[in-house]
């Protein structure tokens, strides 16, 4: 593919790491392809950044025809550009276009964009510890017409925002509240995909949430039986004999942190098991002291443990309101190997040159 790149004469100001936060500030390009039957992908560009210009019949506006993924970019310890498994992001981002009747991409032509733009605006990457580039590559619709029906026309663009940590409290356990009213996915809709759709659906719980001073909602299916997901992330059990995290079953995300956390405790030997987990087997763990730790997995916040969980109107504390061993352990190993200070055995990371 080739990339044509247009650089800012106006650069942006750079923030200080302490006042990052998550996804407040944007780095001076932006890339943008676009997608037509005829042509295929066409017209890609690095570009500074800047609004988009669409039709106000864009299918995006109307029938949700959009897209998104989230990744990052480190400078390791010895100086080394990276990306953290972009591979995983461009194939998920590939079947999620599936799902929405959208055409994505090749993943070649994903991973190029986000390297070549990475390599633009690689003095955004913070260099402190526990700081990142996170990568939003993002598919919509945007033919104009009115009328249930795929788009003809994709727009493909990566934009880049430095951050910090994801929640304010950073690593420290954080407060789940059970949602019993509202849901998230139901079987056969877009629990799977990293829909924008699929986040709107999520807010109204989440604020609630907020509202009553927790950090985010644990997330249980269209019976209100079984756990799904923590907030926007996967979630994990630690019980006395084994772990568990929900198993894959179309309405959970595939996440490539959980990817990752399932394949480490697999070479730690320990007893990892996927499989469905009833709200009421989690409460009685609590309640008999057999749940020793809970934590959430994903790109931006890595590993959340949880500190508390509100079920019905009652509290109950999780591993003492501290970061349960196995969750730092995870932290730790995750981040090691994408700052460089742990052997990538699994080969999760791509280097960038400048």
């Amino acid at each position: 593919m080739k990339i044509q790149i247009e650089r800012t004469q106006n650069p942006r100001p750079k923030k200080n790491s302490s006042e990052l936060g998550f996804g407040q500030f944007f780095s001076d390009h932006m890339f943008v392809s676009e997608y037509d039957s005829k042509q295929g992908w066409h017209s890609a560009r690095i570009i500074p950044y800047q609004n988009l210009s669409i039709d106000p019949a864009a299918s995006v506006l109307h029938y949700g025809q959009a897209l998104f993924e989230g990744m990052k970019a480190f400078y390791q310890t010895n100086g080394e550009m990276v990306l953290f498994r972009p591979e995983f992001n461009a194939e998920r981002f590939r079947e999620g276009a599936k799902r929405l009747c959208m055409e994505a991409p090749p993943v070649e032509d994903f991973i190029q964009a986000v390297a070549e733009l990475v390599r633009v605006d690689h003095d955004w990457i913070p260099s402190e510890k526990g700081c990142s580039l996170y990568i939003r590559p993002t598919l919509i619709g945007h033919e104009g017409f009115l009328g249930v029906r795929p788009s003809n026309k994709y727009m493909f663009y990566v934009i880049l925002s430095p951050v910090g940590a994801y929640y304010k409290e950073g690593q420290k356990p954080i407060k789940i509240w059970v949602e019993e009213q509202d849901l998230r996915a139901a079987p056969g809709g877009l629990g799977a995909v990293k829909a924008g759709a699929n986040y709107a659906a999520s807010l109204q719980a989440a604020l609630k949430a907020k509202q009553k001073g927790y950090a985010q909602v644990l997330w249980l299916d269209s019976e209100r039986e079984f756990v799904e997901e923590v907030g926007t992330m996967n979630v994990f059990f630690v019980f006395k004999n084994e772990i568990v995290t929900p198993e894959l079953s179309g309405t959970i995300l595939p996440g490539g942190t959980r990817q990752c956390a399932l394949q480490l405790l697999k070479d730690w030997k320990l007893p990892i098991v996927e499989r469905k987990i009833k709200i009421s087997e989690v409460i009685a763990a609590l309640e008999k002291g057999e749940l020793l730790e809970a934590f959430g997995t994903g790109t931006a916040a890595i590993i959340s443990p949880i500190g508390e969980l509100n079920y019905k109107n009652k509290n109950y504390d999780v591993s003492n309101q501290k970061t349960g061993p196995l969750a730092d352990r995870l932290y730790k190993e995750i981040t090691g190997i994408q700052y460089g200070e742990i052997p990538d055995r699994h080969h999760w990371i791509k280097k960038i040159s400048v």
